[in-house]
């Protein structure tokens, strides 16, 4: 699914009215019935529904909305935030609507003292504002959504929360944002909707299908992608009955040190999981035995360093290489991982210390084949890139780095973002909170390092990896609790994620 900024969706929508065609007003019963529809499955006629309009197309939605809940029965409230004469043309057609075919008042509000007294059993609907916000909101407005945000009740969100941008919002006023429980968008989600710090405003988003032109949206481009199961199951690759494992390849993972050979025995169980064919383990002498006796079905070869790995020799014979979980970040290491750059042009993941290395040697980028795989959380990318004033400005980074180095970064996080050098950026679909624990990082490196030594491209490696992981994390949050996962168990749920992605 494509992600548009705010400026696009207008543009696909006048194309949508001129083309199908279809009036304006209609393509907004259209939005507004789909609301209806939503609200009606999940909400019963017991509650209070107060909704909050604007003057423009967002306020028409609310008006419409409205019209529809209480033809249906439902105790519906509705609100005009008086705060321009401006008001849009399908905005006057949907209060004359409203006006000749239903008995419910529209309620001017001219100031706050106009707010209703709000229950915690109400449903609150927010159509002030919509998409395409460039400053912040102050005066009435922003009054009465200080008001939404301080009430008990469940907000519900049209299009995005008033007062959000749909992309950038570091000059926003956070205090005048709304708080949504829910947000219910239109076609596409917002870019905005992809970072954490709006995860506050947008909570539960869901994307509502208004039958927007498709010829429109085939031929609009975009760099931002957000990731379906329909898009990844392409990219699986079919296993023969013939095959045999030195069809699937055979990758070296380099990892672990003095008391984090947890990181590289976990790397090393994702990697098996995934389907390789052959699983080479580089390990420092005191790791050996872990890895011997933790994973039988990986072959180890041991360093010639006690406690952390310090030279690595010779990759040729390897598919594809993973460097990273668990290794610290010691002189020898730092020289283990130059000398890999300098001589290694097999596909690379590179993880955890890896990066921290790297970002210790920033001198070292351009020596990054070109293709390799970074996979940062956002403190290990910042050390990489810089700090960020917000996560729109740390994706124009992210993006930067990818095309500067020519590399694939996954920056981990509730969307993963998957960043390629041609400047295209794809967000996650899967995974949940549960995932926030220790090792998750190392088994999302050997489920790449696994897709890469059975020869996908990187940029499918990490698309298909990253999702892989996160729906391996939600079997297992289905299994157990959010709280109870650990890394180990979705390492047990990849075969479960694979025949997911096969059956759907």
């Amino acid at each position: 699914m494509k992600i548009f900024r705010c400026d696009q969706i207008k543009e696909i929508d006048d194309y949508t009215i001129k083309n199908e065609p279809i009036s304006s007003a209609d393509l907004m019963e259209r939005a507004s019935e789909q609301v209806f529809k939503w609200i009606k499955e999940r909400f019963g006629r017991s509650e209070r529904i107060i909704i909050f309009a604007g003057p423009g197309n967002n306020g028409g939605d609310g008006l419409a909305i409205s019209r529809l809940l209480f033809s249906d029965g439902f105790t519906t409230e509705v609100y005009y935030v008086d705060f321009s004469e401006k008001r849009s043309s399908d905005w006057e057609k949907n209060r004359l609507r409203l006006e000749t075919e239903t008995t419910l008042s529209l309620n001017y509000m001219a100031s706050s003292d106009d707010f209703p007294v709000v229950s915690s059993g109400d449903i609150i609907v927010d159509a002030i504002f919509g998409s395409g916000l460039d400053r912040p909101v102050k005066g009435l407005p922003g009054d009465i959504i200080n008001q939404i945000n301080l009430s008990d009740a469940t907000v519900i969100s049209i299009d995005i929360p008033s007062g959000l941008a749909g992309e950038d919002n570091k000059i926003n006023s956070s205090g005048n944002i709304v708080k949504a429980d829910f947000t219910l968008c239109f076609q596409f989600p917002r870019l905005a909707f992809m970072f954490a710090e709006n995860s506050a405003y947008t909570g539960e988003w869901r994307v509502l299908p208004i039958g927007l032109n498709k010829a429109v949206i085939s031929n609009t481009e975009s760099r931002y992608h957000f990731l379906e199961n329909s898009e990844v199951k392409p990219l699986l690759k079919r296993r023969n009955k013939f095959d045999h494992k030195g069809n699937f390849g055979h990758g070296l993972l380099v990892s672990g040190s003095s008391g984090k050979m947890g990181a590289a025995v976990l790397g090393a169980g994702a990697a098996l999981r995934t389907g390789i064919g052959l699983l080479t383990c580089h390990v420092p002498v005191c790791g050996s035995l872990i890895m011997q006796s933790s994973l039988h079905e990986a072959m180890v070869i041991t360093d010639m360093s006690e406690k952390a790995v310090s030279l690595i020799g010779n990759t040729g014979t390897f598919s594809a290489v993973g460097i990273g979980p668990g290794m610290g970040t010691s002189s020898e290491s730092q020289s283990a991982l130059y000398n890999l750059l300098l001589e290694c042009r097999k596909p690379m993941v590179i993880d955890a210390d890896g990066l921290n290395i790297l970002s210790m040697n920033k001198e070292w980028y351009g020596l990054l084949p070109e293709g390799t795989v970074l996979t940062p959380h956002p403190k290990e990318f910042e050390r990489l890139a810089g700090k960020s004033e917000n996560s729109y400005d740390q994706l124009n980074r992210q993006i930067k780095f990818s095309e500067a180095f020519k590399c694939i970064v996954v920056l981990k996080g509730a969307h993963t973002s998957v960043t390629t050098p041609a400047g295209k950026v794809i967000f996650n679909s899967t995974g949940n909170p549960g995932m926030a624990t220790a090792g998750s990082g190392d088994v999302l490196t050997g489920i790449i390092l696994s897709l890469l030594s059975q020869g996908y491209t990187p940029e499918n490696a990490a698309v298909l990896g990253v999702y892989l992981h996160g729906t391996a994390g939600d079997f297992a949050a289905e299994e157990l609790s959010v709280e109870s996962i650990i890394a180990t168990d979705i390492i047990k749920s990849i075969g479960k994620a694979f025949n997911k992605i096969k059956e759907l």
